[in-house]
C-alpha cells in the first residue's frame, strides 16, 4: 500500500478508526510526522487533536539507532531498549543523561507549538495515538505509557503502516491497534508514501492552530 502523502494516509487511516467516533476520542500526534496523519483522523472523527511530545534517544556514533526515548510530562517517561544497549555497551547513566538532554528540546517545541494552551484531558476518554508509522517501535512504547499514565478509558494505537513484528512487541502497550499495512519485509516507513517531507515546526504549528479553530469551545 502506497500513500500519496501523510494526509492521504489519514483519511484512509480515519475510516477505520470510525468505530471509534463515538466512544469520545482524543487524538494525540506524535510530532512532527504523525501531525498531519492525526489532523486528518481528528477532523473525521469530531475530535480534538493534542500532541505527544517524544524524542529518540539515539547511540552516540549513530543517532538515528534509537537507544530508547523520552516523553514529556509531569514526569517525564523514559524508555530503553536493552537489547540495543546491550550490543552497543551502554549504560542505563547513558540513556538518563541523554533523556535530560532531549527535555529541553522537548520544551522548547511544546512552547512553539501550543503557544500556552493546555494539554486536553484524556482521563476517562478513549485516547487514540498516531504516527506516520512505525519502524522499532522504541518512540511508540514511550508515548503510549506515558498517555496511558494520563488514565484514559481506552488507549488506541493507531498508524497507517508498521512491520507485524514491531506491532507484535506494541500489543501489551495499547488497548487496541488499527494498522493499514503490515508489510514484509518492511524497510522504512519513507518507502511506502510518495510525498515523505519532513514536517516543519511551522506546519505543526498552522495544523494545530487550525485544528483547534475547527474544533471550537471545548475545554475539557
Amino acid at each position: 500500500m502506497i500513500f500519496a502523502d501523510r494526509f492521504d494516509a489519514g483519511r484512509r487511516l480515519a475510516e477505520a478508526l470510525q468505530h471509534l467516533a463515538d466512544r469520545d476520542p482524543v487524538v494525540l500526534a506524535l510530532v512532527r510526522g504523525g501531525l498531519p496523519v492525526a489532523y486528518e483522523v481528528a477532523k473525521a472523527l469530531s475530535a480534538p487533536l493534542d500532541v505527544v511530545l517524544v524524542r529518540k534517544i539515539g547511540a552516540p556514533s549513530q543517532p538515528e539507532l534509537a537507544v530508547g526515548a523520552v516523553v514529556d510530562g509531569a514526569q517525564p517517561e523514559i524508555v530503553s531498549n536493552p537489547e540495543i544497549m546491550a550490543m552497543l555497551g551502554l549504560s542505563q547513566s547513558y540513556v538518563e543523561a541523554e533523556a535530560k538532554r532531549q527535555l529541553v528540546e522537548i520544551e522548547r517545541r511544546r512552547a512553539a507549538y501550543l503557544r500556552g494552551r493546555p494539554p486536553v484531558d484524556v482521563r476517562g476518554r478513549t485516547a487514540i495515538v498516531v504516527d506516520d508509522g512505525i519502524a522499532t517501535g522504541a518512540t511508540t512504547r514511550a508515548a503510549l505509557h506515558a498517555v496511558r499514565r494520563r488514565q484514559p478509558s481506552r488507549l488506541v494505537l493507531a498508524v497507517p503502516v508498521a512491520p507485524a513484528d514491531t506491532l507484535e512487541r506494541l500489543a501489551a502497550d495499547a488497548d487496541e491497534i488499527v494498522c493499514l499495512d503490515r508489510p514484509e519485509p518492511f524497510g522504512a516507513v519513507g518507502y511506502f508514501y510518495g510525498d515523505f517531507a519532513q514536517v516543519s515546526d511551522q506546519e505543526v504549528v498552522d495544523l494545530l492552530d487550525r485544528a483547534h479553530a475547527e474544533a471550537g469551545p471545548e475545554v475539557r
